[in-house]
């Protein structure tokens, strides 16, 4: 069509850390499984490939605090990961490892992936860990979203 301008959207991109899905599995009907399940129009949600085995190695915990079975545990996994791209560890620059260790190391060392994964795709960390949130903020790292903040952006996307 002439005169016909083609609109180009880009998603959001972010980087989803193993509390978000740990929490999206406990309450999939939340706001947490609410943005994972039906954000994709508006988000592209980026994990490492190991927070899957993390979240395994909790089963246990997740069935004991939910009461659910393990297959309705695995069936919220399942649900929540359908619309998160999983990306190796080897794909991140050794640079970001390095600033993220410096960054976290006195924070909580098991983030460092997460932090470095922000700085690899240029975007936010999604988390709801407030230690590590207010760690990175008095550092004036500011590549850091909130659930709640999530939400509002979802809302004003749409």
């Amino acid at each position: 069509m002439v005169g016909k301008k083609q609109q180009t959207f880009y998603k959001v991109k972010i980087i989803v850390d193993a509390n978000i899905i740990f929490s999206g599995i406990l309450n999939s009907n939340g706001k947490i499984g609410d943005l994972l399940i039906n954000s994709k129009n508006q988000f592209d949600f980026i994990a490492p490939d190991f927070l899957r085995a993390e979240i395994r190695k909790h089963y246990s915990k997740l069935c004991s605090i939910s009461k659910l079975k393990l297959d309705q545990i695995q069936e919220s996994e399942f649900q929540l990961y359908n619309n998160i791209t999983f990306i190796s560890e080897e794909q991140i620059k050794k640079s970001h490892w390095i600033s993220s260790h410096k960054l976290l190391s006195d924070i909580d060392p098991n983030d460092i992936p997460y932090i470095a994964y922000s700085k690899q795709f240029r975007c936010k960390l999604w988390s709801g860990d407030k230690v590590l949130i207010k760690g990175l903020q008095k550092k004036g790292f500011k590549n850091i979203i909130t659930t709640d903040e999530l939400f509002k952006l979802r809302n004003s996307l749409i």
